[in-house]
């Protein structure tokens, strides 16, 4: 199995994307997981490349299915609810600091 580590590039952002491979390295899963995550639509692809926060989003699924025994759909759920969770705390702080 060979891993292609230096297929990096560039978003119009700025930010460092990474291939299927190198997510499949880091998150000790396997190529063929990435891309059922992403055709479920667990991550969200840039083309056949991957943010970081989607290569950390899988490791998170990883230790939610591992150490909770959830399946894919409810890991899924728990870090969307945490994400909209810390969105409406972010939120509710501007909210309480515009009332002083």
């Amino acid at each position: 199995m060979t891993f292609s580590l230096s297929k990096t590039v560039v978003s119009l952002e700025g930010e460092q994307l990474y291939t299927f491979e190198y997510a499949a390295l880091m998150t000790e899963t396997s190529i063929t997981l990435v891309k059922f995550y992403a055709e479920l639509g667990v991550i969200e692809p840039i083309g056949s490349m991957l943010h970081p926060r989607e290569i950390a989003r899988i490791a998170q699924i990883q230790r939610l299915r591992q150490d909770l025994g959830l399946n894919l759909v409810g890991a899924a759920m728990v870090l969307d609810m945490a994400t909209e969770i810390a969105q409406l705390r972010a939120q509710l702080k501007v909210y309480q600091s515009d009332q002083f």
